[in-house]
This record gives structure tokens, C-alpha cells and sequence, in this order.
């Protein structure tokens, strides 16, 4: 299950769907494994912000990572961020015995200096072993951490077992290439860089020099499609897609909600049972629900898979 600094494609952040009891409904998981599978993703992410990680019981969590790893067919990345160590280092080391592919560690939000920035991230890798390879997450939007190129430049060189660069600063355009011309001027090893934002600059961050996705978007089979336009180098055929679906994924992109808008697209979409949040959390409301079911059936008239 390669996972490397070559690393390429569609990694869909997963949600963790949930019964109406809020227990997690471990049918509608491998039911949305199997799509990710099934629609040519690259690889699949877990337990992140979108997967509701701070809400889960630790064994939840195990449970989680072993499921997905033992029936997904492809790279597992497994978000391991917590607000001690020592539960960075139990799901670090059992995903990595359930045979995950690496893991994935943002800065805890308490950090401001870029010397905290750097102890921390040394102190993490310690924790999940120097062997084992991560994903270093840039969220400032949420984490409120701001990482610098100079900063995220001598994380890389620190930690060569940091092997990808989650990128998605609001926007990461010119970060993204700020890092890609060190790496060009063979100032900075090369790395992986996969871009989020819900896909909101997916339209651009490739001709910056991303390789991919790691997002949650309610299509990941339109990413899919997208990013293999992209290595076509069919850049308009791209943009038409990309600006099908843009209505959508800003819709998605809600502050608070955005969330539970993407379950209830999974939802429709007959991926997972239930739209519904682990507590606390947002419900959408009924205005809510139709403006998404008018937005897919505008989506529907230029891509049918949103004829749902």
C-alpha cells in the first residue's frame, strides 16, 4: 500500500456515518469504502476533521481504522491528531499494525511561534515513530495555525519521513508553488502535495504543481475524473467540469454546516443511510435540503450522476 512522496491521484477524506441512535454505522462505511474503490480514488483518508475524530471513543476509532483498512483495496491514510501524545501514539501504532499506509498529524491549535510550530511536530514524530510515514496537515481556516513555506520547508527537511503536504491554506495557490520552485531549485526534497478546501481552487492547484486531492467532496468520482483530465493536460474539458460542480461545492463549503450538507448529498446519493451528525452538531434545515435538491438538479443537466 504505497504512500510516498511520488504520491499521486484522489484520496477522499471519508466521513464517519452515524445511526439516528449516534452510533456509527459501520454498513453505510463500507458501503462508501467500496464506492471510493469502485470510482478509481487512489487511496482513502480517515478520521479527520470531516470524519468527526474529536467525537469518537478511542476504540470507535481502532474499529474504524482496522474495517476500512481490511476491506478497502487501496492506501489508508488515518488521521491520528489528538490533543495529547499518548493518544497520537496508540491509533498511530495500530493503524500501522492493521496494515494502514501512513498517517496524518495537523498542528494543535494552541501553537503560534514557529518554534512551537517545529518542538511540536519533532515531538510528534517521536511519538509515531521515525519509520512510519505522515501527511503534514496546513488548515489554518480551522486549526487558526498559520505554517509559513520557510516553516513547512524545514518540517520537510527535519523529517524525511513526512512524506506528503496536505495543503489547504485559504487559498494555497502561491504556497504551493513557493514550495514547488525550492523543490525545482533543489533547495527541498521532494513531496507529496495533495489539496482540500471541499475543492474550492481544484481548478487551478494543479497548474501550481499539487498532484491530486485529499477532500471530501459529496462526488468523489467527479474528482476522479477531474484529476485525470488534469493529467491529460484537457485543461478546458477541466474547468467545464470543475465549474459544473462549483455551485455545489461552495454550497458545501458553509462555515458550521458545511458538513452536514455533504452528508446529506451522500446521502441522496444512496452512499451512506443516515445524513445525520454525532452530537453536538447541525441538522439542515428544510430550506437547507432544498436548495441542495435545486442544486443537484442544475448539476444534472451537465453531469447525470447528480440526478439523484
Amino acid at each position: 500500500m504505497t504512500f510516498n512522496t511520488e504520491t499521486t491521484g484522489v484520496y477522499p477524506i471519508a466521513p464517519t456515518p452515524f445511526l439516528p441512535d449516534g452510533g456509527v454505522d459501520y454498513d453505510s462505511l463500507d458501503r462508501l469504502i467500496d464506492f471510493y474503490r469502485e470510482c478509481g480514488s487512489s487511496g482513502v483518508t480517515i478520521l479527520g476533521i470531516m470524519g468527526e475524530a474529536a467525537k469518537l471513543e478511542p476504540e470507535e476509532s481502532r474499529e474504524i481504522a482496522r474495517r476500512v483498512i481490511s476491506r478497502a483495496g487501496m492506501p489508508v491514510v488515518v488521521g491520528v491528531s489528538a490533543p495529547g501524545f499518548a493518544a497520537m501514539r496508540a491509533l498511530a501504532r495500530d493503524a500501522m499494525d492493521f496494515g494502514a499506509a501512513g498517517v496524518m498529524v495537523a498542528p494543535a491549535p494552541h501553537l503560534r511561534t514557529d518554534e512551537q510550530i517545529l518542538g511540536y511536530f519533532e515531538q510528534a514524530v517521536e511519538t509515531i515513530g521515525a519509520d512510519t510515514p505522515w501527511a503534514l496537515q496546513d488548515y489554518p481556516l480551522t486549526l487558526t495555525v498559520q505554517m509559513s513555506v520557510p516553516v513547512i520547508a524545514q518540517i520537510m527537511r527535519a523529517h524525511p519521513s513526512c512524506v506528503m503536504l496536505k495543503e489547504e491554506d485559504w487559498p494555497g495557490l502561491e504556497k504551493i508553488g513557493a514550495l514547488r520552485r525550492m523543490i525545482k531549485e533543489d533547495k527541498l526534497r521532494r513531496f507529496s502535495i495533495l489539496t482540500a478546501n471541499g475543492g474550492l481552487f481544484l481548478d487551478f492547484e494543479p497548474g501550481r504543481g499539487s498532484d491530486g486531492a485529499m477532500t471530501g467532496y459529496a462526488f468523489p468520482d467527479m474528482l476522479v475524473d477531474l484529476h485525470n483530465l488534469n493529467v491529460a493536460r484537457d485543461r478546458e474539458a477541466a474547468h467545464d467540469l470543475f465549474d459544473a460542480h462549483l455551485p455545489l461545492i461552495r454550497y458545501e463549503q458553509q462555515p458550521g454546516v458545511g458538513l452536514a450538507v455533504r452528508k446529506h448529498v451522500l446521502m441522496r446519493r444512496g452512499l451512506i443511510a443516515h445524513d445525520g451528525l454525532r452530537k453536538p452538531g447541525p441538522k439542515l434545515s428544510a430550506a437547507g435540503q432544498a436548495e441542495v435538491a435545486y442544486l443537484l438538479q442544475r448539476l444534472a443537466r451537465k453531469d447525470e450522476r447528480a440526478a439523484v
